[in-house]
C-alpha cells in the first residue's frame, strides 16, 4: 500500500502555559468566586502591600527573606505569578547567602508591571 503524504502547513503551537500578562485574571476570578467588587478590593490591597514591601525589601533588612515569602504568597493568591516567582528567587538568594541584587531587581520590575496592570484594571468602570 502506498502512503500518500500531503504537504502540511504547520502552525505555531500555543504556549504550554498562557502568558496573559502580569495578572492571571482567570485565576483571580476563581479565587474571588467571580465577585468583581472583591477582585478590585484584593487587587488594591495587593498593590499597596507590594509597594510597602518593596520599600522595605530595598534595604534588605534582616527579615527580608520573610517579607519576600509573604509577597510570594500574596502574589500567588491573586495570580501575579511573575511576582511570586521573582519573590521566590529573592527568598532563595537570601536563604542561601547569595548576592540578592539581581533577584531584587527582577522582583522590583515584576511588581512594577503588576501594579501598572492593577492600576489599569482599577480605573475601568
Amino acid at each position: 500500500m502506498p502512503l500518500h503524504l500531503e504537504r502540511i502547513e504547520w502552525m505555531p503551537s500555543p504556549p504550554l502555559a498562557p502568558d496573559d500578562g502580569p495578572i492571571d485574571i482567570e485565576h483571580l476570578r476563581r479565587m474571588t468566586l467571580g465577585d468583581v467588587h472583591l477582585e478590585r478590593e484584593v487587587l488594591a490591597m495587593f498593590s499597596a502591600q507590594a509597594a510597602s514591601l518593596m520599600g522595605t525589601l530595598a534595604s534588605l533588612a534582616t527579615d527580608a527573606g520573610a517579607l519576600a515569602h509573604t509577597l510570594k504568597g500574596s502574589a500567588r493568591a491573586i495570580g501575579a505569578f511573575r511576582v511570586a516567582d521573582a519573590a521566590g528567587r529573592l527568598e532563595a538568594a537570601i536563604q542561601n547567602g547569595d548576592n540578592p541584587a539581581q533577584a531584587l531587581t527582577e522582583l522590583n520590575e515584576a511588581v512594577a508591571q503588576a501594579r501598572m496592570t492593577i492600576d489599569v484594571i482599577l480605573r475601568r468602570s
